[in-house]
């Protein structure tokens, strides 16, 4: 399991809580510990690595009911780093793994847009832990026609679509939320990921201790945003009992960069759930490579959405 920096120094220091009837072990002291997803933001302001707070207290948290129980939601993500892939891969290969509601997003006639992203969430409302997700770029389900602007903002990150086909985490109650609360394909393995100015480098195992999928990379140059100024949104799209739902992650950009080249980039395949998902695309050729090395995040529950059927 992925350690962290944050309280718990031990991993025997932990508390079982209660998602839904699914017991997971939690640090004890930690945030999901002290606060139940109601966190005091004075006192997280204070932690050194959390440069400020001003996105979430703009952002009032409501209490919903959900598959793990009541729960308050957005879920506040305050020190968080990622990374992307962007790949083009051929349509065809892409829609035999959509479900037929969905299309992809094309670039050009026959190519679509995937992706492999990992995630590191030093502070938040769950406690540390680490992610990796092969997601495909899917057309706004609400939309009839595509517009030029929808294709420019996705490949900007500000405003993207997808549907995601494997997301291993680092930890219990990450994956309890997100696999029984959200709709998501995941489940828990050892994930390493390490991102900062310099190096972006990832790791996930698969059963067997190997590596299923790795990256190493240099880090593209950084830029500064103030708070606020560069705000992202993804929209998922899960099903929930037979149910069509999306979920929006906003994501306040703090210091990120993007290069188009693939230069100083390895993307290793391995054995294991990811890397057939990512084989199963066809993937043809990576055309960017997006590092936030310092931004948050609010993931907002899923709701329920209308999706119109499509044909393939």
């Amino acid at each position: 399991m992925s350690s962290s920096s944050s309280s718990s120094s031990d991993q025997k220091d932990t508390v079982k809580v209660d998602l839904g009837g699914r017991e997971v072990t939690v640090p004890k002291g930690g945030l999901y510990d002290r606060y139940r997803m109601a966190p005091d933001l004075d006192a997280i302001a204070r932690d050194p690595r959390v440069s400020g707070v001003d996105f979430f207290r703009k952002m009032p948290k409501i209490k919903v009911d959900s598959p793990i129980g009541p729960t308050l939601t957005p879920n506040f993500y305050y020190a968080i780093s990622t990374a992307r892939l962007t790949m083009l891969a051929p349509s065809r290969a892409i829609r035999a793994r959509l479900p037929e509601e969905l299309a992809p997003l094309e670039v050009t006639p026959g190519l679509g847009l995937v992706s492999v992203m990992f995630f590191r969430y030093d502070v938040a409302d769950i406690d540390f832990y680490t992610e990796a997700a092969v997601g495909i770029a899917v057309k706004p389900a609400r939309h009839g026609k595509l517009g030029f602007f929808d294709l420019v903002s996705g490949l900007k990150n500000e405003h993207l679509h997808s549907y995601v086909l494997s997301l291993p985490v680092s930890s219990d109650i990450a994956q309890v939320r997100g696999h029984d609360g959200y709709g998501f394909p995941k489940w828990v393995t050892d994930l390493d990921v390490s991102i900062d100015h310099h190096r972006t480098t990832a790791r996930v195992a698969n059963d067997s201790g190997g590596v299923d999928l790795a990256l190493l990379a240099n880090t593209p140059k950084q830029t500064a945003h103030p708070s606020g100024e560069r705000v992202g949104s993804l929209t998922s799209y899960t099903t929930i009992g037979g149910a069509w739902h999306s979920t929006l992650n906003q994501t306040n950009v703090l210091n990120a960069g993007t290069t188009r080249s693939a230069k100083g980039v390895t993307l290793q395949l391995g054995e294991g759930r990811m890397s057939d998902d990512l084989r199963s695309l066809k993937p043809k050729r990576t055309i960017q490579f997006d590092v936030m090395t310092e931004g948050q995040a609010a993931l907002h529950m899923p709701v329920p959405t209308s999706i119109q059927s499509r044909s393939k």
